[in-house]
């Protein structure tokens, strides 16, 4: 998002062009970091909220907030592939206004979660009664929903105005060199307001008011465990705000200022603020490994029951065998041993194989039970 932006606008001086290059390497480096760290984390997340963790409030707040930043940072790759081609997009228009909104998807849906969560935060601890009675896991889906919904509204006209546009500087005539640049076809003002007020400060002001509310409750109450919770919270919250306000306050900059200087300040800045904006989306798995040890415990074990399924099959199938193989021996030598005569053969074989098939069934219940 920021980074095309500042591609399609006018060539920076000569002089620049090293620094522009370094500039590219290090959003490049950190555009990777968050597709490999954000696709592995969020992931993790989504596995243990939605299949191993027991279906709370807060677990669906998490999972959809994983949500939201898997599906960001698993289109991340065509950015990565067009800042490493010099922002020359190859992906056609579509994609273009894909890419583009899912970017701008992800900051919404993500402040409007966040904003949720700090509500439900702050209700449940100065309302307890209504938290008790009122907060199901039901009403919390359908509130994700809702902010879903309002994430692709608010994200539509993003998409709409993004084009796929020639490069007019470009000299050479040639139409398979010539470069392609994902950007707006038009430039309003409207557009960056609206996700600087809408996307970024009225939510950010009901989040502090909420964790101001709540750190009232918490001082008189000295709840231990609330606490911990809300600083799970808090730090995501954190984390936002030092990875998107920098690019929201430099765009209003480069909107309103009349320096001619922030225009080449913007091919420096711009992208560097781009990829701070677009690791937020693999911080938060790192901050519930670290500050929550419910969902320390609960990946731990999800990895070693994962481990330990793989090597109980290939132990239990290798037993089996060996079983069957021995049991069927056994069997054999006793047939021939306590054989009767020949009028009574073709019984005792049909007694001998009902006693083979219930030791083998119960030998193997038993391996499957000391294996689990």
């Amino acid at each position: 998002m920021g980074s095309d932006n500042t591609a399609s606008t006018a060539p920076p001086p000569e002089d620049l062009g090293l620094l522009l290059t370094n500039i590219r390497i290090v959003s490049l480096f950190v555009y990777s970091v968050a597709f490999v760290f954000g696709i592995l984390g969020n992931g993790a997340v989504i596995y243990v909220t939605a299949c191993r963790m027991k279906r709370t409030v807060n677990s669906v707040w998490y999972l959809n907030l994983a949500l939201a930043d898997f599906l960001f940072t698993a289109f991340l790759i065509f950015t990565i592939i067009s800042v490493f081609r010099e922002h020359h997009w190859q992906f056609g228009e579509f994609m273009c206004k894909l890419n583009s909104f899912m970017c701008v998807f992800n900051m919404f849906a993500s402040i409007f979660l966040l904003t949720v969560i700090s509500l439900d935060r702050c209700l449940s601890i100065w309302v307890v009664v209504w938290a008790q009675n009122k907060r199901t896991v039901r009403k919390a889906q359908v509130t994700c929903a809702v902010v879903w919904i309002t994430a692709v509204v608010c994200s539509l006209p993003y998409a709409h105005f993004r084009k796929v546009q020639e490069d007019d500087d470009d000299d050479d005539d040639d139409e398979e060199d010539m470069k392609t640049h994902c950007a707006y076809s038009v430039q309003h003002s409207f557009f960056d307001i609206f996700r600087f007020v809408v996307g970024f400060l009225i939510p950010f002001i009901v989040i502090l008011v909420s964790y101001v509310a709540i750190g009232v409750r918490v001082s008189r109450l000295q709840r231990a465990g609330k606490n911990r919770s809300c600083r799970i919270i808090f730090s995501i919250v954190v984390a936002f705000f030092l990875c998107w306000c920098p690019f929201h306050v430099f765009t209003l900059i480069q909107l309103y200022s009349t320096n001619p200087n922030v225009e080449n300040t913007a091919h420096i800045v711009g992208p560097l603020l781009a990829a701070l904006a677009f690791l937020n989306s693999s911080l938060n798995p790192i901050l519930y490994v670290f500050m929550c040890e419910e969902f320390q415990r609960k990946l731990k074990s999800s990895i070693c029951l994962v481990l330990e399924s793989a090597l109980a099959e290939d132990r239990l199938s290798i037993s089996s065998h060996r079983t069957l193989s021995s049991q069927f021996s056994r069997m054999t030598q006793r047939s021939n041993s306590t054989a009767p005569a020949e009028a009574s053969g073709t019984a005792g074989t049909s007694l001998n194989v009902k006693q083979f098939k219930v030791v083998i069934a119960v030998e193997t219940d038993n391996e499957m039970e000391n294996t689990e």
